[in-house]
């Protein structure tokens, strides 16, 4: 005689993790089978005398085509916009240690070299760029003529209004220009290398030397 006991009870956890798959619909399956389910108890009890509509019954059905295509569009929109953000990601990071312009006032100086822009929203015919030092004393006035519209830069040897050079570091700069004695607004460009990328909820940010974190979306051009 056997000693062999057979149990046929399955434990009901072990059920639950082996089916916990089965039958598992996304949203968009279960609205469409609400949709038909409704649909088909309507036309089952629909009046004898006074049946539903083929026009009503068409424009239902049409309405969860849409209502289908409109999911399956964000979820693409979705897996799009992952993608993008991914090789955006890869782009910033091959920025690193390239030289870009973006929106801003500082320029720095070292060993008699500096480079600083603007954008000028038409052509001028007196530009004015003024050079301060971090605690805003004035060091250089520049001034130039016919310049066109769009990103223009100049440079500066690093020597101050007695033609004396200056420490090297960063110093802040502003732009006046004018067109036939009309006042222009001009937005001043600031020149750096990228050092580091980060990635946050505002987006692809880059760390840019003497001009702080700016968001990648702001870079003017790359170098």
């Amino acid at each position: 005689m056997s000693n062999v006991t057979t149990n046929t009870t399955i434990d009901p956890s072990l059920l639950a993790a082996m089916n916990s798959n089965r039958g598992t619909k996304s949203a968009t399956q279960e609205a469409q089978d609400k949709f038909m389910t409704l649909l088909v108890t309507q036309m089952k009890n629909q009046d004898p005398l006074n049946p539903l509509d083929n026009a009503q019954i068409t424009s239902q059905l049409a309405q969860l085509s849409t209502v289908t295509g409109i999911d399956k569009l964000n979820e693409t929109m979705t897996a799009m916009n992952g993608s993008f953000k991914n090789s955006q990601n890869l782009q910033a990071a091959s920025m690193i240690g390239h030289g870009v312009v973006v929106p801003g006032s500082n320029v720095e100086l070292k060993d008699g070299k500096s480079v600083l822009g603007f954008d000028l929203p038409q052509n001028a015919d007196k530009i004015q760029v003024k050079i301060r030092d971090e605690n805003g004393s004035l060091i250089k006035t520049l001034n130039f003529n016919s310049m066109t519209s769009g990103f223009n830069s100049i440079s500066w040897d690093g020597k101050n209004e007695s033609g004396t050079a200056v420490a090297n570091g960063n110093y802040n700069f502003e732009v006046s220009a004018s067109a036939a004695d009309t006042k222009l607004t001009v937005t001043p460009m600031s020149f750096g290398l990228v050092s580091s990328v980060s990635f946050g909820s505002q987006g692809t940010m880059l760390s840019i030397s003497n001009a702080g974190d700016v968001l990648m979306s702001d870079v003017k051009q790359i170098f």
